[in-house]
């Protein structure tokens, strides 16, 4: 009777699988999403504009002196004499930008900046006479600390831990700035990368907002004509061989 009873009870039932299936199917959705918004998620900083420096050079202002932002109308002290880079006088900034492609993700843009920006200017009458800024470029950094430690070994770091520009020839500004008006001029300079040294021409913009030059330029560059050779990663399908210095810089008088 026990055997009759077992033969005629239904077989064990296989334990359903669509559960595990849903969930495999949201981990991989995850998993996608993720790789989606770490390589895609668009958070590269903009390029540097004089509108948006400005704007900074007032806001350090006020947060400094708790008064209201000069108007445009307000007279000149002039601009001659020596302005430097300096602390107080806002985020000065110096970095690169440059197109690269990532497998199976597409086409983004890698941003390197830093901070570590020092250097002067000197204004004679209506003429931009001498220019010399130097960038940290071992403290160049993205947003990524994986490409960091490519980009530092690309640029030699250790033994070129400098860039530099330094200007060849006097800027005409034809007229004195008042304050509040943009002047667009081109600098013409010897830029140092890597222990390289060429001519180049910068295009810059700058104003004069209340005590600070605030000065925003950048440059086409081809990596080859410094030794740069760009660096590579599994994931990197390809990256231009050229790219954008630019820059952004607040000055004070000293």
């Amino acid at each position: 009777m026990t055997d009759l009873l077992d033969r005629d009870a239904p077989a064990p039932t296989t334990r359903p699988r669509m559960p595990l299936l849903l969930g495999g199917l949201v981990v991989l959705a995850l998993l996608a999403g993720g790789i989606w918004w770490f390589f895609l998620r668009d958070d590269a900083p903009d390029a540097f504009d004089i509108e948006d420096a400005v704007a900074g050079a007032l806001d350090t202002d006020d947060a400094q002196t708790g008064d209201d932002p000069p108007s445009p109308d307000t007279a000149p002290e002039g601009v001659e004499g020596t302005w430097t880079v300096g602390p107080g006088t806002g985020p000065s900034a110096a970095g690169f930008r440059v197109a690269e492609e990532l497998a199976s993700i597409g086409a983004t843009e890698a941003v390197g900046r830093t901070e570590q920006v020092t250097g002067s200017l000197t204004i004679d009458g209506a003429t931009v006479t001498d220019v010399s800024i130097t960038v940290d470029m071992d403290s160049l950094r993205t947003d990524d600390a994986r490409r960091d430690g490519r980009m530092r070994s690309s640029l030699a770091t250790d033994e070129f831990p400098t860039a530099t520009f330094v200007l060849t020839r006097p800027i005409d500004l034809d007229s004195i700035p008042a304050e509040g008006e943009t002047i667009s001029v081109t600098a013409v300079g010897d830029m140092t990368i890597k222990g390289v040294t060429n001519p180049v021409e910068v295009a810059l913009d700058a104003q004069v907002v209340d005590d600070t030059l605030v000065v925003v330029g950048s440059l086409p560059v081809v990596f080859a004509d410094y030794g740069v050779v760009p660096p590579s990663a599994a994931i990197v399908v390809s990256i231009e061989d050229r790219g954008t210095v630019e820059f952004q810089l607040y000055l004070a008088r000293s």
